[in-house]
């Protein structure tokens, strides 16, 4: 079976990315995008769902993280549907319940072709380190939009915003997981209509 990976790049006048995802990995992420706290997210969305994943960012951060973390999410979502190919054999679908700390986060997706976003996510502050609390739901929504999943995420409780946000990546990470995993007694389309998608 040829590796489920893929490597995709992004070059516009406010950002540049280029990142490598290896569905069948071991959790090794090597990321830099100038936002040490969306770097924090990404390496536990790795280390969590066992992907490798490398991230290399640059943006217009002297004017806000906003675009950096937006083209991330979309170069992001294009790699995971260029590695899950037809997703033939996929298990589809997966969900985590995360705890960290006081902090609890519920994620659901369905990696079913049709992009959506439903997100109960609630934070204290307008930020945590450099990153603004209001592109956290940014970000998922265009990685659910670019890799063509299904997404449920929610904060259920916590006091602390950091660990609120490390426990919905990692949960993320953990609902991949799952749903990327191919099924050795499906050999075709995870669909009854044969084929995902819209």
């Amino acid at each position: 079976m040829a590796p489920r990976e893929a490597r995709r790049q992004r070059r516009t006048a406010e950002t540049e990315v280029a990142i490598f995802l290896r569905l069948d990995g071991h959790g090794e992420a090597r990321v830099a995008t100038g936002i040490g706290f969306l770097d924090h997210l990404l390496h536990h969305l790795a280390v969590h769902g066992l992907f490798d994943l490398e991230v290399q960012a640059r943006g217009d951060l002297h004017i806000d993280p906003h675009h950096t973390v937006e083209d991330v999410a979309i170069v992001l979502g294009q790699a995971l549907d260029e590695a899950l190919g037809d997703r033939r054999g996929i298990t589809r679908m997966g969900h985590a319940w995360v705890p960290m700390d006081e902090a609890l986060a519920f994620v659901a997706v369905d990696l079913s072709g049709r992009p959506y976003a439903v997100l109960d996510l609630a934070f204290s502050g307008p930020s945590i380190g450099a990153m603004p609390t209001s592109l956290i739901p940014h970000f998922l929504e265009t990685l659910a939009v670019h890799a063509r999943m299904n997404l449920h995420a929610r904060l259920l409780y916590g006091r602390d915003d950091h660990h609120r946000a490390e426990a919905l990546f990692k949960a993320m990470g953990r609902a991949l997981d799952m749903a990327v995993r191919l099924d050795p007694r499906r050999h075709d389309v995870p669909s009854t209509k044969g084929t995902l998608g819209p």
